[in-house]
């Protein structure tokens, strides 16, 4: 079913914010978004940076990996088991990314990036889905092809 998929384009990190928030709508100056977690809604300021996990990639040595991909290789690697914790030693965060995604650069993808990613991935893993909407389900404009 379409709906248990989840959307990363809607899907929102705000700095200064923990955790992450599903965009709802539009607001006067800014958006309306519900923490993924806790279901609480706020009104989010555009002041604040505001970007869709969908715009997020890592550095690899072959160009840039969109979070989605990132996302999935996690899970071939984790299956049903979190990832470790943003508090666990940077040489576990390393160890994983280096299973997951074994060209990732390390001269630009750094430790505070993976705990990021892992916060992430697990936040999503818990209170939404890690079975994504791919680009190509997601409503576009009309393609004349």
């Amino acid at each position: 079913m379409e709906n248990n998929k989840t959307d990363l384009a809607k899907i929102l990190s705000v700095s200064g914010q923990h955790g992450l928030f599903l965009y709802i709508a539009q607001a006067r100056g800014g958006a309306i978004a519900e923490s993924i977690s806790d279901k609480k809604r706020t009104c989010l300021d555009f002041r604040n940076k505001i970007t869709t996990l969908a715009d997020i990639s890592i550095y690899t040595t072959e160009g840039e990996l969109k979070l989605v991909e990132v996302f999935e290789k996690l899970h071939g690697v984790l299956g049903d088991k979190d990832a470790p914790s943003p508090k666990d030693s940077a040489d576990a965060l390393k160890s994983l990314f280096a299973q997951a995604v074994p060209n990732y650069d390390a001269d630009r993808f750094y430790v505070s990036h993976m705990k990021k990613v892992v916060e992430w991935y697990n936040e999503l893993k818990n209170f939404a889905s890690l079975d994504f909407v791919k680009e190509e389900e997601q409503p576009q404009e009309e393609s004349a092809e």
